[in-house]
């Protein structure tokens, strides 16, 4: 008797519904419209320079694809748990309403009883069809409406052009919009080469894309597909064998979203740039091509995460950590990686901070920082180039600069509070006084600032603005060591010079971009080399660099890389251990690597570039590096001067100079040492057709 009671009021209420009511009729223009699929938002997809995907630009990450280039069990699996009757009905599924109208009266929980026709409705025009209302007057005043403009979408489309538009549609979750581009993100490859496993998967989400993510929650993802997977074989869509044999599979996703590398600053600056270029991209249909190297890519995001993780784990770190960080708090240690091509100015990687989906802020482009001692070698450059010889002593003690009147003296010190080249020069030379090579090696302030100030710190800063540093270099002693700011990608360009014999490269990193239908509508040659340094000076201060790498403050950047891969770099700390940097070189690459907070503090006590970003650095470079060779630097330029010195004297070596006491300095012809240049024939030089071997100690 219940049941039959029941039967006849869903009837009743069945019958007040479904017709098209004279309350429906009486708001029928505000869906006049909605019975319309209109175009979908699409994205640009950006790729690495070997063509893997990257990324997707645009203000919904979807590309749609024709229902018949999918295969049968895609939109078969979404209509055996959304819409069993979908080619039975007329955009109304009479039987489904019923049954949900018999469970609220019994007070059991059968669904909205929506078609994947009034889904469609509701997602394509949310202005008029609030699918937010579901209960009271609002909400049965919203199924009269979704209801007559899903009737009239089927009498204007065929059910397959509103199945391809439900599926090219749909939010699947995490911003991931329509099957294809779920497949990539989900599963790594586009909806074309779903498995009957992912289709499934994906057909899950439309109950809940948070509860069912395959990424944040397998095991729930994996039960909801084999429900689907059971109902596609009641309903005869596949059998209850291929059923039986896929739910065994396990739900396997893809890693960085489908991508072949984490690159979520790099994809902000493409965009960027194109739209720089005139092109809207975020209006979707655009194909770009970078030049990112995946590989790279990885190692820097692995080093930037496993280095600063490393840092907050130290026993005493007393700040926020990521881990501890909760909402949308940043106030952790921040970290940052740009690598760049010294031939093409390619940008092979670039990380811009350690979590972009919390985040995003760019630092590597657009934040200003004071880079410290990693100013140092365009300091040391601009005196080689005066004539100032690399074995020039000069003294490493206190400085009292006196600067404009009324304002105190200037009193630079050293980040160990000591001046200690007395230590390095034993032999006859005066107290604390040591030379250039070594003041760089140690990264001494004192040598730099006094080397700004012969040269003088205009002919400095003219020097950084033409190696591409674009903020300005303040013609002040203290910009000497670092005080001016600079954005990171500017100072990691400026060393290309360095690597490339004073040729410098501007950064690039968008190669090509095509439309929709694949005509190429914006290309970027690689970025012309300009000469900018002489090629001598270039080598001189790579070789300085080299020695840094070696013996100095980036010692734990050459350990980190193979042997057979020539390193040179700079280190850099800035006062009260605020920022730390290590930028270097390969023949291959130039890169550098910067830590610190967005908010500028003390990062901990004694934390300097080589002991925090030195490292980070070396992980990077050494896993790209892991299996490949290197080409080399090189021969050196034409019209070097070069002779074997004592290190202690900066002397000639005598026969009785110690093997770990000799190496071989370089000079610009008339800045070698007086006693050589009065006996030219003493002097080696480099010459087109002579390649001298170098003798060098193996430092400790």
């Amino acid at each position: 008797m219940k049941q039959r009671f029941v039967v006849v009021a869903a009837a009743g209420v069945l019958a007040a519904v479904l017709p098209l009511s004279a309350r429906a009729q009486d708001s029928a223009h505000q869906t006049a419209e909605a019975w319309r699929i209109i175009p979908l938002a699409q994205s640009s997809l950006v790729f690495a320079r070997d063509g893997s995907p990257i990324g997707e630009i645009g203000r919904e990450n979807r590309t749609s694809v024709p229902l018949k280039s999918l295969p049968f069990y895609v939109p078969k699996a979404f209509i055996a748990i959304e819409d069993q009757r979908f080619y039975e009905h007329d955009g109304v599924d009479v039987k489904a309403v019923l049954g949900v109208i018999k469970g609220k009266i019994l007070n059991q929980n059968r669904g909205g009883g929506s078609t994947i026709t009034q889904q469609l409705v509701g997602y394509m025009h949310p202005d008029i069809i609030d699918r937010s209302k579901v209960s009271g007057t609002e909400g049965i005043s919203r199924k009269f409406h979704e209801q007559s403009a899903a009737r009239e979408m089927e009498r204007h489309y065929s059910k397959d052009q509103i199945l391809e538009a439900y599926l090219n549609q749909i939010n699947l979750g995490r911003g991931w919009y329509g099957v294809d581009a779920a497949s990539r993100h989900y599963f790594g490859h586009p909806a074309s080469k779903l498995t009957l496993a992912e289709a499934a998967t994906l057909a899950g989400l439309p109950k809940s894309q948070p509860y069912y993510d395959p990424i944040g929650h397998p095991d729930r993802a994996r039960e909801r597909r084999n429900l689907i997977l059971q109902k596609m074989a009641e309903q005869k869509f596949i059998t209850q064998d291929v059923a039986d044999r896929t739910k065994l599979e396990p739900v396997v996703t893809a890693a960085n979203g489908g991508m072949a590398a984490a690159s979520g600053y790099f994809v902000d600056a493409v965009r960027q740039q194109a739209e720089r270029a005139g092109l809207p991209v975020m209006n979707g249909g655009y194909r770009l091509y970078t030049t990112l190297d995946p590989t790279l890519q990885r190692a820097a995001v692995t080093a930037i995460v496993e280095g600063t993780n490393k840092i907050e784990a130290q026993k005493g770190y007393k700040h926020l950590t990521q881990a501890l960080a909760k909402g949308n708090e940043t106030d952790y240690l921040q970290a940052l990686a740009v690598a760049v091509d010294p031939q093409t100015g390619d940008v092979r990687a670039l990380v811009g901070g350690r979590n972009y989906a919390r985040a995003p802020f760019n630092r590597a482009i657009v934040s200003k920082r004071q880079p410290g001692s990693s100013i140092k070698p365009i300091v040391y450059a601009k005196a080689i180039e005066d004539s100032v010889a690399a074995n020039t002593i000069v003294p490493d003690t206190a400085l009292e600069i006196p600067l404009l009147p009324g304002q105190p003296p200037y009193k630079p010190e050293e980040i160990d509070g000591k001046f200690w080249g007395a230590v390095t020069m034993r032999e006859g030379k005066p107290n604390g006084a040591m030379t250039m090579r070594e003041g760089l090696i140690h990264s001494r302030n004192m040598i730099a600032i006094q080397l700004g100030l012969r040269v003088g710190m205009d002919s400095v800063a003219a020097l950084a603005q033409r190696l591409g540093i674009t903020t300005p270099l303040y013609p002040v002693p203290a910009s000497a060591i670092g005080a001016s700011e600079v954005h990171p990608i500017d100072l990691v360009a400026a060393y290309t010079a360095f690597a490339n014999n004073g040729l410098v490269v501007q950064p690039r990193f968008i190669t090509k971009v095509e439309d929709g239908n694949g005509r190429k509508v914006y290309e970027r040659p690689p970025s012309t080399p300009q000469q900018v340094l002489d090629p001598r000076v270039a080598f001189i201060m790579r070789d300085m660099m080299r020695d840094v790498a070696e013996r100095g403050s980036g010692t734990a950047a050459r350990k980190a890389v193979p042997d057979n891969v020539p390193i040179a770099g700079k280190t850099g700390t800035t006062n009260d251990n605020v920022d730390v940097w290590f930028v270097g070189m390969t023949p291959e690459i130039v890169a550098g690597v910067w830590l610190g907070f967005d908010k500028p503090k003390t990062i901990a006590k004694g934390a300097v570039g080589g002991l925090l970003a030195a490292p980070i650095w070396g992980q990077m470079i050494g896993h790209y590096y892991a299996g490949r060779s290197s080409a080399g630097w090189g021969p050196p330029p034409d019209g070097l001067v070069y002779a074997e010195l004592d290190r202690d004297t900066a002397l000639p070596a005598t026969p009785g100079t110690m093997p770990d006491r000799r190496y071989t300095e370089y000079f610009l012809p008339g800045t070698e040492p007086t006693e050589l240049r009065d006996n030219p024939w003493k002097v080696p030089r480099w010459g087109p057709l002579f390649t001298p071997i170098r003798v060098t100690s193996s430092p400790k």
